[in-house]
């Protein structure tokens, strides 16, 4: 009595270690094809265009600067190869059992009805089922399931196709530029077109002496790589006996001016060879005047009569 209750004992035990231990059944394979792209840098310059003349005559000056970027491109086909499996849950025996002996039963069944119909019976009747049932019928494994399956990277193949050069050239777009004037060094940005607008009669610039600034030194540096680029303008004398005197014509209190005065500040402009920089003043007068028709007229009119500007009569547009 003993015996029998001592084997039957180790039987259940045997048989739920094998439940709790089950093998995750394994499935096929599965690849992974793709192709990626490696790019190296080989080279990385910065190039500063301050045009030409080399020497400034006039205060305003528009700097290009562009970087300029050399990769050597590869492709590689990658193929990526799983194994699968279905992940062992003991519960799912509990219904995976009864339907794999009806499977078994039934993949029997189909087997000999395929006998008598001389094997015109599709694969996934006659092998599939009597597969499905012993798989549901051993404890130690669950049925595949392409639903819960799991998998796990097995290799990695890399295959080199080509290597190519590109070249690329963009815009030093909305970036530092070091702006060395004199003593004083400024950093001041670039647009989106990569384009930098230096006025010497502007900020940062006209709060020194410009009289002293014989030469600007533009940099530009990529802070991340070694990347660097240097620039330089002169400043001619003839300029810089200008710049002082233009500064007071156009920065000096206009409200307390009378329209003489205006004009004279325009006309003087023209006369020192800085015609941007009196049509930009006109207009800003003009502007001035919006709300005055009367003095704006007057105004127009004794640009063309004194200055011999021609303007247009805002009032026509």
């Amino acid at each position: 009595m003993f015996k029998r209750n001592a084997l039957s004992l180790i039987a259940t035990l045997l048989g739920g270690t094998l439940l709790l231990s089950g093998c995750a059944n394994q499935l096929p394979q599965r690849s992974e094809h793709e192709e990626r792209i490696e790019r190296k840098l080989l080279d990385h310059s910065l190039q500063i265009d301050v045009g030409e003349p080399r020497v400034l005559e006039l205060p305003q000056r528009r700097v290009r600067v562009h970087e300029q970027k050399t990769f050597e491109v590869t492709a590689f086909d990658v193929t990526r190869r799983y194994d699968r499996y279905t992940p062992y849950q003991p519960w799912r025996e509990l219904y995976e059992v009864p339907l794999g002996a009806l499977a078994v039963v039934g993949g029997i069944g189909a087997n000999v009805l395929n006998v008598v119909l001389l094997g015109s019976l599709p694969d996934s009747v006659t092998k599939d089922w009597i597969s499905y049932g012993f798989a549901g019928l051993n404890p130690a494994i669950n049925v595949e399931s392409n639903g819960r399956s799991q998998q796990n990277l097995a290799s990695l193949e890399e295959r080199r196709q080509d290597a190519r050069t590109e070249y690329s050239s963009l815009p030093w777009a909305e970036r530092p530029v070091l702006v060395k004037a004199g003593e004083q060094t400024h950093e001041l940005l670039t647009d989106r077109n990569g384009i930098l607008r230096l006025n010497l009669l502007d900020s940062p610039f006209s709060e020194q002496d410009v009289t002293r600034i014989s030469t600007l030194v533009l940099t530009v540096t990529d802070d991340q790589s070694s990347a660097r680029a240097d620039a330089s303008l002169l400043v001619s004398r003839t300029l810089r006996g200008k710049l002082l005197e233009a500064h007071e014509l156009i920065y000096n209190d206009l409200e307390d001016d009378d329209v003489a005065q205006w004009v004279h500040r325009v006309k003087r402009l023209s006369e020192l060879g800085l015609e941007e920089e009196a049509s930009e003043l006109e207009q800003s007068l003009i502007e001035l005047t919006r709300n005055d028709p009367e003095l704006q007229k007057i105004f127009l009119l004794s640009l063309t009569r004194d200055a011999g500007r021609l303007v247009a009569d805002p009032g026509n547009d």
